[in-house]
């Protein structure tokens, strides 16, 4: 089993910002929320160094914060976990893959669509820990787009 990186945090209700803005920090690095205040993302030196900073960013704030690493009980624990992380980056990649297929017929807009959909691919990637189909998939279809867009041109 692979090592996690958790972050349990406790943050006052108000002001409501902090709070908002340390969730929206945690979905932008794509972490499972095993529960409300902790989280966990496979660990490598840089979510782990991101846990940090918003552990410090939560002190700041005046609540409470604590990085663990880890390893799930069980291997099916892990499989279960994984399970959801991917499944959620799956269809992120599959809306960029239909936003892809369905900019084909628009002519008008496709060239600032494709600059759109391979920045959302990007900032997918950085999220996508446990790379699968879905993104050769979705990177084929905006790279499809981007030759269509070359030979009209």
């Amino acid at each position: 089993m692979a090592q996690w990186v958790l972050l349990a945090y406790r943050l006052p209700r108000e002001p409501s910002t902090p709070r908002i803005t340390v969730w929206r920090q945690l979905r932008r690095l794509g972490v499972a929320q095993i529960s409300d205040g902790l989280a966990a993302v496979p660990l490598d030196a840089r979510t782990r160094e991101r846990l940090e900073w918003l552990a410090q960013e939560v002190a700041e704030h005046g609540g409470e914060a604590t990085i663990w690493v880890g390893q799930p009980g069980s291997a099916a624990q892990e499989r279960a976990l994984v399970a959801r992380m991917s499944a959620s980056i799956r269809a992120e990649y599959e809306k960029v893959e239909l936003e892809a297929r369905s900019a084909v017929a628009d002519v008008g807009s496709r060239r600032r669509t494709l600059g759109r959909l391979r920045r959302e691919l990007r900032r997918i990637g950085l999220r996508d820990y446990f790379p699968g189909r879905a993104r050769d998939l979705a990177g084929a279809a905006v790279e499809r787009l981007g030759q269509q867009l070359e030979a009209a041109s």
